[in-house]
């Protein structure tokens, strides 16, 4: 019986591209969904898709990238988040909030994010994951943005995680639940007011 061919590195022939990275996309959903977002690597999804893990990174960034693929997300949450964080730290919770809350008014976004929320707070596995990609991905960018403004590890967390409870429950309650007046408000004074909450959690306020 013959040695079985060896993977190929590198780029794949034009033909068979698509092929492999949708092959790429299935491992990952596959890889995500047993093993949790932490827990799955990009070697794991490589050995499981049968391709060298090179391949996986000409077509994929990032876990992250992997992630929004396999969940069909019309953006990048968390490259949306890096581009916010650029802001001075005065005006971090604005952008921030801009940035998430204007995403989420685009009709091709909506849909998928509500649905995606809805399983952040069930308690099927779905929901782990995306608690899971949320933590890592979207917490810890917070928490290290804070880090390098002198702010303790610890009480960086804390504050991220206090910045996360706040956009989601604005937009559970908004887009989710859909509560009045907050459903139907505009878009531009919902920002205005949970700008000034999220800016006192960055800077730790508690008065």
């Amino acid at each position: 019986m013959s040695d079985p061919a060896p993977r190929r590195r590198g780029r794949p022939p034009k033909s068979s591209r698509g092929d492999a990275r949708e092959a790429i996309a299935k491992a990952a959903s596959s890889e995500f969904a047993e093993r949790g977002y932490d827990a799955a690597s990009m070697r794991g999804i490589a050995r499981r898709a049968g391709v060298d893990p090179s391949l996986v990174h000409h077509y994929f960034d990032s876990k992250a990238a992997l992630f929004t693929e396999a969940v069909r997300l019309p953006v990048r949450p968390d490259r949306m988040v890096r581009r916010a964080l650029d802001a001075p730290l005065d005006r971090l919770g604005e952008s921030i909030v801009t940035t998430v809350l204007t995403a989420w008014e685009d009709p091709k976004v909506r849909p998928i994010g509500i649905t995606l929320l809805r399983s952040a707070i069930g308690g099927s596995g779905a929901g782990g994951l995306m608690r899971e990609f949320i933590v890592r991905e979207l917490g810890s960018a917070i928490a290290g943005r804070l880090e390098t403004e002198g702010i303790d590890p610890a009480e960086a967390n804390l504050r991220a995680s206090l910045v996360i409870s706040q956009m989601a429950g604005t937009l559970i309650v908004r887009h989710v639940i859909a509560v009045e007046p907050l459903a139907s408000e505009p878009i531009a004074e919902v920002i205005a007011r949970v700008s000034v909450s999220v800016q006192s959690h960055l800077e730790g306020r508690t008065a």
